[in-house]
């Protein structure tokens, strides 16, 4: 029996290649149950023909079922169902029902609070992007990030892909960390005191886990990331926040019972404040004088293009009090997931074996692709070019900001890729940001940063990492005249 020609039909909103949507298209179908075992496709003349494709495209989609056991090959006969086919399930899907559960009662701990706008998932269809943290593709090197995967996919590199590392991490990963990126913060330490995670944000979750419980308190920066209080929240310690001034955490309002303390020290998230390193020294004094310890998320060292970064708080700590955290996120590409703790053995063997009970190792082939970036040198050379990018568009941004005479409430002392704003009083950002969005332009209220039930409504943050420079002006100019009709 033949598949009609007819059956057959491309999605248009389908991704990927003309090859891979065929195939997908075919392997579906078989999939679903509508092609069975021994039923012959179209030719591979009649199915280009039908598509509007060239028929080398389909001849190439309909090999690769062949080596996938989809369909075989029958000589002159054509492509037929193979008998190996994947067969449907026997019974059909059902969907659940609403069910008899009262989850507002069945649910022992919340983690869904509210963290004000939310990005929206296709923010790179806006024309005017101005939020932070999303990647800019046109200046990431995907051609060497491709190279770096398929030689971590080798076969002498297969174990990094293939193996359970239990608790531990890929050690050409940990190495150049190590070696590489810690001593250029002014930091080192060994295997033993550093731990690879998913990003950031984790490496923050472990270290609240280790370090907390409810009758500790922590102290942290107001405003400052959502998500870090968010942490904090669910870890339920008692959590102080303390207002930051125009150089950062002020050390000496930190509240006397504290136990450990939250900072971004080089770029205060979000008033991107720089503590000088008199401020350091005195909040390194007072964690021995009190007996605390700081965990120091020291994000966006490396776009320093106006001048270099300060010593990391860790690299001034004489005496163990310090745990550093690091990400290649920000600097790679968000989606990739991947950052570092570091601190001493006894904490690290204890968030080792936590985030082993959670989720073992981040992917082993992730760490060894990332190696492989790293040791190579063509991190260096991103970092280098998203660099200079990132300074052109800031200078841009200040020019345009100071052309519509908007208030800058914090600017980077040495980079970074965002811009902290202050809107008129009475002005509203969040109300600011949905009318803009409908413009095509997105920017960040400053609201969910700060703590309380009653934080200022009047900042805003604009990043420019992932807008081109050439709509910056426009862009500005479009914020300034929503500024102006909300006052």
């Amino acid at each position: 029996m033949s598949i009609s020609v007819e059956t057959f039909f491309l999605d248009p909103a389908g991704e990927g290649t003309l090859q891979a949507r065929i195939q997908q298209m075919v392997a579906q179908g078989i999939l679903a149950g509508r092609f069975r075992p021994g039923e012959r496709l179209p030719s591979s003349r009649k199915m280009a023909q039908h598509l509007g494709v060239s028929r080398i495209t389909v001849t190439l989609a309909y090999t690769e079922l062949v080596a996938d056991d989809y369909l075989t090959s029958r000589g002159r006969s054509g492509y037929f169902v193979s008998e190996n086919a994947p067969e449907p399930p026997a019974f059909p899907a059902q969907q659940s029902g609403s069910g008899t559960v009262d989850w507002t009662r069945a649910i022992g701990q919340r983690f869904t609070p509210s963290l004000g706008m939310e990005k929206p998932t296709d923010w790179a269809n806006y024309k005017y992007q101005f939020i932070y943290g999303q990647a800019d593709p046109t200046l990431f090197d995907a051609a060497n990030w491709r190279l770096c995967a398929l030689q971590a996919l080798g076969m002498r590199d297969f174990s990094a892909l293939t193996a359970d590392y239990f608790d531990g991490d890929d050690p050409k990963l940990v190495e150049f960390i190590a070696r590489q990126t810690l001593p250029r913060r002014g930091i080192l330490a060994g295997p033993s005191e550093i731990l690879v995670t998913m990003g950031a944000q984790n490496a923050l979750w472990l270290a609240a886990q280790v370090l907390l419980n409810s009758r500790r308190r922590a102290a942290i920066e107001d405003p400052c990331y959502p998500a870090l209080r968010n942490i904090l929240n669910q870890s339920r310690c008692q959590l102080s926040a303390v207002p930051v001034d125009a150089d950062g955490l002020p050390p000496d309002a930190l509240p006397p019972d504290t136990d450990v303390v939250f900072t971004t020290p080089s770029h205060q998230c979000p008033t991107t404040a720089t503590m000088p390193i008199a401020r350091r020294k005195a909040l390194l004094e007072k964690a021995e004088a009190d007996d605390f310890l700081i965990v120091e998320d020291d994000y966006e060292f490396e776009m320093s293009f106006l001048k270099s970064p300060s010593p990391s708080l860790k690299s001034l700590d004489q005496n163990g009090r310090v745990i550093y955290v690091g990400s290649f996120s920000k600097s790679l590409f968000p989606g990739l997931r991947l950052g570092y703790l570091v601190g001493p053995e006894p904490f690290i063997r204890e968030a080792r074996a936590l985030r082993a009970s959670v989720l073992r190792h981040p992917p082993g082939h992730i760490q060894r692709t990332v190696s492989y970036y790293l040791s190579l040198g063509h991190y260096d050379a991103l970092v280098r070019r998203m660099s200079r990018a990132y300074h052109e568009r800031r200078n841009v941004l200040e020019d345009a900001l100071a052309t519509h005479g908007l208030k800058v409430a914090g600017q980077g002392t040495y980079g970074g890729s965002s811009i902290w704003m202050q809107a008129p009083d009475g002005v509203d950002t969040t109300q600011l940001a949905h009318m803009l969005k409908d413009k095509g332009v997105l920017i960040e209220p400053g609201a969910p940063f700060f703590d309380g039930p009653n934080p200022p409504i009047c900042y805003f943050r604009l990043a420019y990492s992932s807008i081109p420079t050439s709509r910056i002006l426009e862009g500005v100019a479009l914020i300034a005249k929503g500024i102006n009709a909300l006052r």
